[in-house]
């Protein structure tokens, strides 16, 4: 599933339809180059949660986790890793194994240790906005696709790509 997302607005509507498909539960790895808006979706899912604060990017404290209500979710920003194995020492494999929601940036640099995605979003920067690809990784995965399909893949298209207004 590819969606464009022309401004800052479209991109946060779109994080909050994505947190209301994930229904609080799974392994999202957020990838995109810097700048390419991985918080800025990340604000968008917690959104769909009820967090109306600031989003930062976890990059020095490597997991921000929220609680929201009844809902747990983790934001990890893996870039500053020198080796996978770090992710032992801050408690990764317990954020992991919790029936939480985890949004993963840079989950390259956890290769190897990570356990694998059940979605894939990788953003990238295509004026004047930027293109989201979605992949499944698992049947979740499979699930949050065709839930965004169904609810906003009727809208305008084109060259196959949702243009999310």
């Amino acid at each position: 599933m590819q969606v464009q997302l022309n401004d800052e607005v479209a991109h946060v509507a779109f994080g909050e339809a994505l947190g209301k498909a994930l229904e609080g539960h799974g392994r999202v790895y957020l990838e995109g180059e810097l700048g390419a808006g991985k918080t800025t979706l990340t604000r968008g899912v917690l959104r769909a949660y009820g967090h109306q604060g600031a989003v930062k990017s976890p990059t020095y404290t490597l997991v921000e986790p929220y609680e929201l209500g009844a809902q747990r979710v983790y934001h990890l920003d893996l870039y500053r890793l020198a080796e996978p194995e770090e992710l032992e020492f801050i408690g990764g494999r317990d954020v992991l194994a919790d029936n939480a929601l985890c949004l993963i940036e840079w989950p390259s640099r956890g290769e190897g240790w990570l356990p694998a995605p059940d979605l894939r979003v990788l953003l990238e920067v295509v004026e004047p906005g930027r293109l989201v690809t979605l992949t499944a990784g698992s049947l979740t995965g499979e699930r949050v696709i065709s839930e965004l399909t169904y609810q906003y893949g009727n809208g305008q298209r084109e060259n196959g790509v949702i243009q999310w207004i």
